[in-house]
């Protein structure tokens, strides 16, 4: 099987030597997303929920140009630098995924890039191979 690389310039550019999200078969593979705002290219500051959002809104992006959405996400890994926001987090969290939510791991760390508080990262499953 073939990688498939696709670039949503609407999405953060990666930081490093990876691609932002790449489709093997079935599946697209989301590399984690912090709070990058795309139009500056700077995190966006301010409180769990802020770098939540955005971090979100980012992984929404890099799916975009494999006609997916959250509603394909199989499976979700979070790493927090500070496990006291795991209840602020899935408050944001259950508004972006219907009932049927992924399978999911939230793990605290030490450090994140760019010192960020959240880091998101997903698998998704599209249709069309």
């Amino acid at each position: 099987m073939e990688k498939e690389i696709k670039i949503n310039h609407e999405a953060p550019a990666a930081i490093g030597p990876y691609s932002p999200a790449l489709k093997i078969g079935n599946l697209v593979f989301a590399s984690g997303q912090i709070p990058i705002d795309p139009t500056i290219g700077e995190i966006v500051e301010g409180d769990i929920e802020t770098q939540t959002k955005q971090s979100l809104q980012n992984l929404k992006a890099v799916l975009k140009p494999y006609l997916i959405d959250f509603s394909n996400i199989v499976k979700v890994t979070i790493f927090l630098k500070d496990m006291n926001n795991f209840p602020k987090v899935n408050e944001i969290y259950s508004q972006y995924f219907d009932s049927q939510f992924p399978a999911r791991s939230c793990i605290e760390v030490a450090r994140l890039p760019k010192d960020v508080q959240i880091e998101i990262e997903a698998i998704a499953y599209c249709d069309e191979q």
